[in-house]
């Protein structure tokens, strides 16, 4: 014994180094939690061979030894609890350890006769292995439970994106009852940096508890995705943002549960707005669109016989087609794939097939344009009527656009490009032209790819559309091009 100065003594090997059973107990450590390590550490403590073995026979731990098959059995069973074995020279413990899904056997060989130290170090091992299997089985079980109930959300979300409302309720309703019973809800786009998304992804369900449809968004890394019915959401996730540097959040407006789609494609288009506000939040501005300057009776009719050719199919087969190209408009064909949980060639399958349908090119950013004004048209009849009136008139396109009103509004939107003297407005006229290909449109005007995507780009803010992404903001511009004649009108069949 060494005397300290103080009077009191100590174990000098006591005080200065862990004994077996600390160094033990440091394998439950967060950071040490490794049933292989803890067979390494056995072996090198009890200066033994060791093996971790389940009840089938894998190896799941350290080497395999050749043990007594009949003893193994037994413990597996559960008959005996524990079991000791000489012979060849060599000493064995062979210890029963159970865990939720079933049991393993931990087998301790050596050349020399367990001691009790020996003893009590391969009996506490035991059960520290106990702790560690139970605690990674329950990790792994709440880890599928909350991929399983992730992945169910995704589907609601892709079930509501295809307008299949009834499906999504009923899906819905085995875990949160309630949730889709309004018939109205506001979508918002939460954006973070990817590799903080999946905290961020937590908080947004703390913060909306099961009151709102939370997922992480399948097509972009860093956008989690909030679907609510709640008034109360908006204020809510502002209040996250808020408490976040390098966050963003944009919503919809309110939609009914089938225009899901439309609602997500409007938080999509605020969200590039938030970037740029102080509170880094935005809301989609209900603005004039163009279909709304058009005769109503005139423009179903017209809608109705663009999309005649799809009214052949079965109900379900339309419905598919219809719903997968209205995202195929809004977004890639990669990310409406990810979106709507199918492959690309299914995506693009299906759009192609409603291109040869309808005698449109998908390639022409006019023709897309004004294919996503008749989906859209159609989308909007609330009250259930597809064709014209008795007596009313059937216009053509150019019939729709030469409207007074709508005519204004092209002037108007067009207009605020006249004030750069770079000519953006004809920059953006050659773009379209050319598909929204950047290198096509520069050899047109014989400038730099580069320099049409920057006039493009500085076109956005002007008109307060986002245009290099596809989707309705870019379509509007077209149609006002369409409109004031800068554009020449695609060919549709029927159209």
């Amino acid at each position: 014994m060494a005397r300290r100065e103080d009077g009191i003594r100590r174990t000098p090997a006591a005080r200065e180094h862990p004994t077996w059973a600390q160094e033990l107990l440091e394998h439950l450590r967060p950071a040490g939690r490794d049933v292989g390590r803890v067979v390494d550490w056995l072996a090198a403590t009890a200066h033994a061979e060791v093996s971790l073995r389940d009840a089938a026979g894998t190896l799941l731990a350290g080497a395999r030894l050749p043990l007594d098959e009949s003893l193994v059995a037994d413990l597996g069973s559960g008959r005996i609890a524990s079991a000791a074995w000489e012979g060849d020279g060599r000493h064995q413990r062979l210890v029963r350890i159970g865990h939720p899904s079933g049991t393993c056997v931990l087998a301790v060989s050596r050349e020399s006769a367990f001691d009790r130290h020996t003893s009590d170090v391969v009996t506490s091992t035991a059960q520290v292995i106990e702790l560690l299997l139970t605690a990674h089985e329950s990790a792994a079980a709440g880890h599928r439970l909350r991929r399983a109930t992730a992945d169910l959300r995704l589907a609601i979300l892709q079930l509501l994106m295809v307008e299949d409302t009834v499906a999504a309720r009923r899906v819905a309703a085995g875990l949160w009852p309630g949730l889709l019973d309004a018939d109205t809800a506001c979508v918002y786009v939460v954006e973070s940096a990817p590799e903080r998304r999946e905290r961020l992804l937590a908080e947004c369900l703390d913060t909306t508890g099961e009151e709102a449809l939370v997922v992480r968004c399948p097509a972009m890394d860093g956008h989690v995705i909030v679907l609510s019915p709640r008034e109360t959401t908006a204020s809510d996730l502002r209040s996250l943002v808020g408490r976040h540097p390098g966050t963003f959040l944009g919503g919809s407006v309110w939609q009914s549960l089938a225009r899901t789609a439309t609602a997500y494609g409007q938080a999509v288009s605020a969200l590039a707005v938030a970037r740029f506000r102080p509170d880094k939040t935005a809301v989609y501005a209900e603005r004039t669109h163009p279909e709304r300057l058009m005769e109503p009776a005139a423009l179903r009719g017209w809608a109705a016989r663009v999309l005649r050719p799809l009214d052949a199919l079965a109900h379900h087969t339309r419905a598919e087609l219809l719903a997968t190209t209205r995202l195929g408009l809004e977004f890639t064909a990669v990310n409406t794939a990810k979106i709507l949980g199918l492959s690309r060639n299914t995506v693009r399958a299906r759009m192609e097939r409603v291109e040869t349908m309808l005698s449109v090119d998908f390639d022409d950013v006019t023709a897309r344009a004004v294919v996503h004004l008749a989906l859209h048209t159609q989308i909007n009849l609330l009250d259930g009527r597809t064709g014209t009136e008795p007596g009313a008139p059937a216009p053509g396109l150019a019939g729709l656009l030469a409207g007074d009103a709508v005519g204004a509004w092209a002037r108007e939107l067009l207009g605020r490009l006249d004030q750069d003297p770079r000519n953006v407005r004809r920059t953006l006229r050659t773009w379209i032209a050319a598909g929204g290909n950047a290198e096509r449109a520069a050899q047109a005007l014989g400038v730099h790819a580069q320099t049409v995507r920057e006039h493009v780009r500085s076109a956005e803010p002007v008109l307060e559309r986002q245009l290099l992404a596809t989707g309705t903001d870019l379509y509007e511009v077209v149609l006002a091009h369409l409109a004031v004649g800068d554009l020449e009108q695609p060919v549709l069949a029927r159209g």
